[in-house]
């Protein structure tokens, strides 16, 4: 599948639109970033959150970075078929980047019916 970075960006922002409230509503200080590849060129992964999750730091102290969620835009390309299969991985790399971010482990998404 081929797509342009702005049409994959778009993509992304529908699917973090989409997101529930309770999902999103306790972001802070993090951006979105959509980059081709990860920096060692490999198709492996999807996505990856930087930063220090929420169960592992007191607070963010002034003029401190965000933290940040990236999504690969050629590896996600790479394992889908169509547009349909593209906006169900980027949601499903969204949800489990922001389970990062709240300290939430593959099990509690399960439960939290998030994944």
């Amino acid at each position: 599948m081929e797509l342009s970075a702005e049409e994959f960006e778009r993509i992304v922002i529908d699917e973090l639109d989409e997101l529930p409230d309770e999902m999103v509503d306790g972001l802070e200080n993090l951006v979105f970033v959509c980059e081709d590849r990860p920096e060692d060129g490999s198709l492996d992964l999807l996505g990856v959150y930087e930063g220090t999750a929420l169960t592992e730091r007191d607070r963010y102290g002034f003029g401190e970075l965000p933290d940040r969620i990236v999504l690969f835009r050629e590896p996600l390309l790479a394992i889908c078929a169509d547009e349909d299969e593209l906006r169900d991985e980027i949601h499903i790399t969204l949800v489990h980047e922001i389970a990062h971010y709240y300290g939430i482990d593959d099990e509690e998404l399960h439960r939290l019916g998030w994944a």
